[in-house]
């Protein structure tokens, strides 16, 4: 959280970012586009702060409580609080309020309620942070919370560690990427198809 503003993406970040996967400076601007519409961060005007944007996976919460602990601890909370725990996905306030849900969840296990929210600019599951090379999940989200540079940088290495997502966006094999970042059920929200306009939007914009 801050007063100001964190510090935002700009162009030679994106042509860095590209430079460094060998693909193109559109494809990563595309998913930037479709997972956070553009933007690291949400201004709360009740608060008067900057928070990272987040999306609150309850499902993901009960899995990881499921594998740390048992399934009958996991489906007693989804039976006490299935706004953040529960089998099926779903539930999500949207905006600011996801933060809100994050915090209840957090009051059963602190660590595993950050590893059940996707955070920044390119929504990366926390639950991620040992494979990118983080220390902890706490590690994860204070660096993704600085600014959406540390964001770009946790894509980066998220696309790195996973042939699959390198190979689609040197290909713009969307439906590829899609299945893998965006998990199975990607073509229920038309990830790919959204993907592949957006990217055909950034190709002419950046041709200008």
């Amino acid at each position: 959280m801050s007063t100001t503003q964190p510090m935002t993406l700009i162009d030679c970040d994106y042509k860095v970012a590209a430079r460094r996967l060998r693909c193109d400076e559109a494809s990563i601007r595309a998913v930037r586009d479709v997972e956070s519409r553009g933007a690291g961060f949400l201004y709360d005007t009740d608060d008067k702060i900057w928070r990272i944007k987040i999306l609150f996976e309850r499902h993901i919460m009960y899995r990881l409580l499921k594998n740390k602990h048992s399934r009958e601890y996991a489906l007693n909370h989804v039976r006490t609080t299935p706004d953040v725990v529960n089998t099926r996905s779903g539930g999500y306030s949207g905006g600011n309020a996801e933060h809100d849900r994050l915090k209840k969840a957090r009051k059963i296990d602190s660590d595993l309620g950050l590893e059940s929210a996707s955070w920044g600019t390119f929504q990366i599951m926390g639950f991620h942070w040992k494979r990118l090379g983080y220390k902890s999940a706490v590690d994860y989200v204070l660096t993704l919370s600085k600014g959406e540079p540390e964001q770009l940088e946790a894509f980066c290495r998220f696309i790195e560690t996973d042939h699959r997502l390198l190979n689609a966006i040197r290909t713009n094999d969307w439906a590829l990427f899609a299945e893998v970042y965006n998990g199975r059920d990607y073509k229920k929200n038309q990830y790919d198809t959204k993907m592949r306009d957006r990217k055909k939007y950034w190709d002419k914009e950046l041709t200008k």
